[in-house]
């Protein structure tokens, strides 16, 4: 037999088979728009500057707390329950020792108010759910922020905290849906604090923020 008399028959595959690559290919397929859909989200919201997490919504929180009541109808000033803001890094949720200042007398009737009079009674705290975030290698002070607005430009300290955190005061939560919740309304993103920081003359050397 000569090299050129060699005869290659094409093989056909199963049926079985046929099913088989076909199963493989389909799901195959779902991964890799499943892929494309999460980069696409990831790198819209990067290049876009939008949170990512509660961007359109906040979190259910565990009892459903007006703040346009407490703020605007009451006058209460965000350093009344966020105590330490302006003294301190970190701006602290009160605790239910705090809240009963106020209502152990006042609220009775009220489901938020039950559960939280509940709580100090067995002295627990409110496990409220946190809703800005920003990243773990940001050192993030509050208490500079306030002070530096404060004494350079004569803002008040709710009106600082209004400049990353919303109108929070009109956020006010209806219970069961998602309307009014406390949600994060700013990127909080390297690009939206050293364009701030550039507006008010503020440092945006590395060391400022990371350390």
């Amino acid at each position: 037999m000569l090299p050129g008399d060699f005869e290659f028959k094409r093989l056909k595959p199963s049926k079985k088979q046929m099913i088989l690559l076909s199963i493989v290919g389909f799901f195959g397929l779902l991964v890799f728009i499943g892929i494309v859909i999460v980069l696409t989200f990831v790198l819209t919201a990067w290049m876009n500057g939008e949170p990512i997490i509660f961007a359109n919504e906040g979190p259910e929180q565990p009892i459903v707390f007006p703040h346009k009541k407490h703020v605007e109808e009451l006058g209460m000033d965000c350093t009344f329950c966020h105590r330490g803001v302006d003294k301190e890094a970190a701006a602290h949720v009160p605790t239910t020792g705090l809240c009963m200042t106020c209502h152990s007398a006042v609220g009775d009737g009220l489901d938020g108010i039950t559960k939280m009079r509940s709580l100090y009674e067995d002295d627990r705290s409110i496990h409220w759910i946190r809703v800005h975030r920003v990243p773990d290698h940001v050192h993030f002070v509050h208490e500079a922020h306030i002070r530096y607005f404060s004494e350079k430009e004569g803002v008040e300290a709710s009106a600082v905290c209004s400049k990353c955190h919303g109108d929070v005061a009109n956020m006010e939560e209806v219970h069961g849906t998602e309307d009014g919740r406390v949600k994060q309304v700013e990127p909080l993103k390297m690009g939206h604090c050293v364009d701030c920081h550039k507006q008010h003359n503020a440092p945006t050397d590395c060391a400022t923020c990371h350390y």
